[in-house]
């Protein structure tokens, strides 16, 4: 079982300025939050870096010898997880933004300003530390690939939000407490509530899973809490209800925002006095369920429209999990794509080991309204219709390597022409460029264009080519 990290750990921080006055006001500054290590230029700092744990890197840009920027370079290839900041002068932003480039966190412009420093140092920190709890659950959540822990299967995500929320379900599984799962359609809430119900000492009874939107209002009563034989037409022997059928275990209530207002009251009873009364029924019956809840509504909004109980709402939400889109978490992407394309290959008997750089890039750029079930539902289709072992560009549906132009093709308001046409561009380049094996010089012919024409507008899109130095795979937006 995954256990919640201990004491947040006192951040330490290294301050590379050749000028003593410098360090000494930094370290005055910073000394209170965290621990301050100096260092007068970048020799001295990977020194200290090869035999101290630090976790932000100040670099001044301007020392004696050897540069800030290419210490940063040096720091970066030593530990590609360090944070690292640089100090520049206010006219030297070109080589700011160079640094970005390599890597860099952020920068400060010298004069510095105090509140400045205290704030992106405190969003440095955090960020370290965020990245450390991922280290440390992704070995616990994948210690061989992408296998999940166990009690977390289906579940794949080392976003910082997930990471938060696998820590969550840990710590409240062994509880009897009720959660609610908030978050939009298809982001896997059902997921997180088999895992809290997998994770929990009600392992070993029934999980009973009920989507309240999807059965119809006549019915939904009966479905919760049963009927004896005769309580209406069409009733002709007794049927138990989801309650009872869960006795011992977890029920997940889905979509719950959208029971009626006078099965609210009742399921109201039901969390207070662990106990339901079926239709037609002249006696109550004790239940034993954990309830989970979820729901893509925003539920305060339904108190405020009176569409929702406001005292249910409160005994719902004892434990709020909110699960981000998969547009708020677009480096988990790839891993999805891996996970699917290993799934589905394995159901559909296929040989599909993977998805092409140019597929990559516009799968991850893609905005998934649906989540990661649409997600899901694109890479089967690829998996499926693909005709190697690679998914490539052309596999990818149209509306989602283009979906710009698709909605400019059905809505009224669409994307200007010059707009459509440099998307349409985009993708046609590099569906060519994928059917040569990124061979730019025959891509170019095949376009009837000089070699660096293609070059050129690469470097616009900022896709890099398979066995370019920075990597072998299309740059993620």
């Amino acid at each position: 079982m995954i256990e919640p990290p201990a004491a947040t750990r006192r951040g330490t921080v290294l301050v590379v300025d050749d000028e003593a006055g410098v360090r000494a006001s930094i370290r005055a500054i910073l000394e209170e939050t965290c621990e301050v290590l100096e260092a007068e230029h970048g020799g001295a700092a990977m020194e200290i870096l090869r035999s101290r744990d630090v976790d932000l890197v100040m670099l001044d840009q301007r020392m004696p010898g050897e540069p800030g920027i290419d210490v940063l370079t040096r720091v970066k290839a030593a530990d590609p997880s360090t944070v690292v900041v640089l100090a520049t002068a206010v006219h030297d932003v070109r080589t700011a933004v160079e640094a970005l480039r390599r890597g860099a966190y952020d920068y400060l412009t010298k004069p510095f300003d105090v509140d400045d420093i205290l704030m992106l140092v405190q969003r440095a920190l955090e960020k370290r530390a965020l990245e450390r709890e991922v280290l440390c659950l992704r070995s616990a959540l994948a210690p061989s690939g992408l296998q999940a822990a166990p009690g977390f299967e289906g579940i794949v995500g080392r976003h910082p939000e997930m990471v938060r929320i696998y820590q969550l379900v840990t710590q409240i599984s062994s509880t009897p407490t009720t959660v609610l799962i908030q978050g939009e359609s298809g982001t896997g809430k059902e997921l997180i509530a088999r895992a809290v119900h997998n994770l929990s000492p009600r392992r070993g009874q029934p999980f009973v899973a009920v989507n309240v939107a999807a059965i119809p209002e006549t019915l939904i009563e009966s479905e919760l809490f049963g009927h004896e034989k005769g309580a209406f037409t069409g009733a002709h022997a007794r049927r138990l209800g989801k309650f009872e059928l869960a006795h011992g275990g977890t029920l997940f209530l889905d979509e719950i925002g959208s029971l009626r207002l006078d099965l609210q009251t009742k399921l109201l009873r039901a969390l207070q006095e662990r106990e339901i009364e079926r239709i037609g029924g002249m006696r109550t019956v004790a239940v034993d369920v954990r309830v989970i809840a979820a729901t893509n509504v925003n539920l305060r909004q339904a108190l405020r429209d009176r569409a929702f109980r406001e005292d249910l709402f409160y005994r719902l939400n004892v434990v709020p999990v909110n699960v981000p889109p998969l547009r708020e978490r677009r480096e988990d992407i790839p891993l999805l794509i891996e996970h699917f394309v290993r799934k589905i290959a394995r159901e559909c008997n296929r040989d599909v080991r993977g998805v092409s750089a140019g597929a990559l890039e516009v799968l991850a750029r893609y905005d998934w309204p649906g989540n990661v079930r649409e997600l899901e539902n694109v890479i089967h289709r690829a998996v499926v219709l693909t005709r190697g072992p690679v998914v490539q560009l052309q596999d990818v549906p149209l509306d989602v390597a283009m979906p710009e132009t698709g909605s400019a093709l059905t809505e009224d308001t669409g994307l200007p022409l010059r707009e459509a046409c440099d998307q349409f561009e985009r993708q046609y380049v590099l569906r060519v460029l994928e059917r040569v094996n990124w061979n730019v010089s025959r891509a170019a012919r095949l376009l009837g264009v000089h070699r660096n024409t293609v070059l050129a507008k690469l470097a616009t899109w900022g896709v890099r080519r398979p066995g370019d130095s920075e990597g072998r795979a299309a740059a993620l937006h």
